[in-house]
């Protein structure tokens, strides 16, 4: 006697569910819940409803829920019908998102492993500028299928749970065997950016882009996603300006300081001095370019010190933001990128020199004993202007 084909989709724990798929079986809804007693009718009519959405009435579908919510159920019970066969990816519905903004704060983006819903769930509360929902590396190869189709549920149906947040999506690499896939249920979605990892040449930005308006096309979207490009390689480090310069979706250029380090051959070290001409040659081909750079995560969730020490120096080489692992780092990031008191009142005394100048019209612009030029004016106003946006004191009446 064979053994039956079953299908899973899901994890164990809390706001998840395991879904199991025996396509041979006779039709058959099962339901086991840790919220079973005021919620185990919901999740039967919504297990119901997501098998009508794809026309399923055969087989025997198991769930064993721990509380998640109905874009997860649909998701995990999706999953397993792909996985069988039995389905396919259901048609395109329009998200009504705001589109993407090229140039707009990216002090702080938060990862988050693409296929644990628990995760995410409250992500939306930690104030990190952008969300990054992880396809590549936190996510196994025999749960790429159930990441992408929850990524995707949560950018159509759930995305209200992160207001004003930028979302992110890290695909895999093209060069390997789930990048286009990702590409294909991801786009329609309407992430407002894609990070594309392990870019080594501007091969592979302009490869994304052709596929990406390929997708947009076939679906109207009409350009609509832009890219951030990761460097996690020599090869990629000494491409970098081309990289850069490849796409016009690009809006960031961004360093992965892990993979690189172990492509160089040496250890990561606390300090990073070995990543730092290689940081410093992102921001020259960021800044040639006219995007953003934005540095490496710094792996060590519970030096403080640490993390603070390394945004204040990614600061002062150029970068406007870094990658985060853990909420807790969000608030200490975002304090290494603002403007400190001191910046702010140098910078404000600039702009008012600059203007008595101009009402006086006094043709060499001075400050004390120090000349101000055309640079130091602008970075004066480049100040001025994050200490507004960001609602800092100190700015009044400019």
């Amino acid at each position: 006697m064979s053994t039956p084909t079953i299908f899973t989709s899901g994890l164990e724990g809390k706001s998840d569910l395991i879904a199991t798929y025996e396509p041979a079986a006779p039709f058959e809804v099962v339901v086991e819940s840790s919220v079973k007693k005021l919620f185990g009718r919901h999740i039967r009519e919504r297990a119901e409803q997501t098998l009508q959405e794809f026309k399923v009435n055969k087989g025997r579908l198991v769930i064993k829920d721990d509380g998640a919510l109905d874009f997860i159920i649909a998701a995990r019970i999706e999953a397993v019908l792909r996985k069988a066969g039995v389905a396919k990816a259901p048609p395109f519905k329009p998200i009504d998102r705001t589109p993407a903004e090229k140039d707009r704060l990216r002090r702080s983006r938060l990862y988050l492993p693409g296929n644990q819903p628990d995760l995410m769930l409250n992500a939306g509360l930690f104030g990190a500028d952008s969300l990054i929902l992880d396809l590549e590396d936190s996510v196994a190869p025999d749960q790429k299928v159930d990441a992408r189709i929850l990524v995707r549920r949560i950018l159509g149906e759930a995305h209200r749970l992160f207001p004003g947040t930028e979302l992110i999506v890290r695909v895999n690499p093209l060069s390997g065997p789930f990048g286009y896939e990702d590409l294909r249920e991801i786009v329609p979605a309407l992430p407002h950016l894609l990070l594309l990892p392990k870019c080594d040449t501007d091969h592979d930005i302009k490869e994304a882009d052709r596929e990406v308006t390929a997708i947009e096309r076939e679906f109207g979207l009409q350009g609509r996603i832009l890219f951030m490009p990761l460097i996690e390689t020599v090869k990629g480090v000494v491409n970098a300006q081309a990289i850069a310069q490849a796409s016009g979706r690009n809006v960031a250029l961004c360093f992965g300081a892990e993979d690189f380090t172990r492509d160089l051959g040496v250890p990561r070290t606390r300090d990073g001095k070995e990543t730092l001409a290689a940081r410093s040659q992102i921001v020259y081909a960021a800044k040639v370019a006219g995007i953003q750079a934005i540095d490496t995560v710094f792996a060590d969730v519970g030096d403080d010190q640490g993390l603070l020490a390394s945004s204040l120096e990614a600061k002062s080489l150029g970068f406007v933001g870094k990658g985060v692992i853990h909420p807790r780092q969000i608030p200490i990031v975002h304090q290494a990128f603002a403007p400190t008191a001191a910046e702010i009142e140098e910078a404000r005394k600039i702009v008012e020199a600059m203007q008595r100048a101009v009402e006086t019209g006094a043709g060499v612009v001075s400050l004390g004993t120090k000349m101000v030029d055309a640079p130091v004016a602008e970075r004066a106003r480049k100040v001025i202007a994050l200490a507004k946006q960001l609602g800092l004191p100190g700015v009044e009446g400019l």
